[in-house]
């Protein structure tokens, strides 16, 4: 279906028949008119009917495979691109991937996600067309113990990303949230597949709320897209090729420099790093600190209101209010 949004999208406003784009990209007439039915459903605003042609009234807001590679000749990231108009969690298709060999810098992108993933198992909302739900393959030459500085390096790029294309001033909640007013506009989930002293690959998962006009339930309260802090719609692929670029190079200057890099800049971004009053939970374990920096390893350190500096390993910090 991504090649008929493709032929489409190249000849915009021209009616083509149903008898080219049959015989253009290899199906038949009774598919065409199926998959027509199936872009119209996603919210593409195809018009026409098979007796007289279809076209569409405006380029699809749809991030399609051939119009994300032209975008990305000579990227790592624009060779292996598995697009979805749904699945259930990007991360899930890009570990298989990880384990039956897939090259460093494959690229799993949906439309929606049934079961997107968050940290500490929670639930991404997926909204339809609305965000950006991608995964990126790598298989870094790092020490395991290193791996999870990319969910900070990500951070960084896509923090670089949204303030260039919007013009917003974004925050970076330790580890990995990206937030906009006290509200979270986007999230990482890394995870590894490593063996003694060695990784295997890892996969980054990176969700942005884009064009979302309102959040369900509780999310109302907590979180936020671009659309609703700019007042206008955005263009997800501007954002996600901007996206692989500042992440392409983010990650070639990791491997380069060190992950201390990597930490020294999450600090000067992050208002979590230094001076910030947080609320710590760890299971049954909660209390309220100040924080004191980045250790090398890109842990937070937390002193504690009884004076303690502790290291935050996991669990979940929040700005205590």
């Amino acid at each position: 279906m991504a090649g008929l949004l493709t032929l489409l999208a190249e000849n915009a406003t021209i009616i083509i028949s149903g008898a080219r784009i049959a015989k253009e990209i290899g199906v038949s007439r009774s598919t065409v008119w199926r998959w027509m039915e199936r872009l119209r459903g996603l919210g593409v605003k195809v018009k026409g009917q098979p007796a007289t042609g279809y076209f569409l009234e405006q380029v699809p807001n749809i991030l399609t495979p051939d119009m994300l590679k032209q975008r990305l000749k000579g990227s790592l990231f624009g060779k292996h691109i598995y697009h979805f108009f749904k699945t259930d969690s990007t991360n899930r298709v890009a570990l298989e991937l990880g384990h039956a060999g897939e090259p460093e810098g494959a690229v799993v992108l949906a439309e929606e996600q049934t079961a997107g993933r968050g940290r500490a198992g929670r639930v991404w909302s997926s909204e339809r067309a609305a965000g950006i739900y991608v995964t990126l393959l790598l298989r870094p030459k790092l020490a395991p113990v290193q791996a999870p500085l990319l969910t900070m390096m990500a951070g960084l790029s896509a923090h670089a990303a949204v303030e260039a294309v919007t013009g917003l001033a974004v925050d970076l909640k330790w580890p990995n949230d990206l937030i906009i007013r006290g509200k979270k506009v986007g999230g990482i989930l890394t995870e590894m597949h490593a063996e003694p002293g060695q990784v295997r690959f890892v996969i980054v998962g990176i969700g942005l709320n884009v064009n979302q006009e309102k959040f369900p339930g509780e999310l109302a309260s907590i979180a936020t897209s671009l659309r609703l802090e700019t007042g206008k719609p955005q263009s997800r692929m501007e954002l996600l090729v901007r996206l692989l670029r500042e992440f392409e190079s983010d990650y070639n200057r990791m491997l380069r420099e060190g992950v201390a890099s990597v930490v020294k800049r999450f600090e000067v971004i992050s208002s979590y790093a230094h001076g910030k009053r947080v609320r710590v939970t760890n299971g049954t374990e909660s209390y309220l600190g100040t924080t004191a920096g980045l250790g090398p390893e890109g842990l937070l350190q937390v002193e504690r209101d009884d004076g303690r500096v502790v290291t935050v390993i996991a669990g979940d910090v929040a700005e205590a209010r």
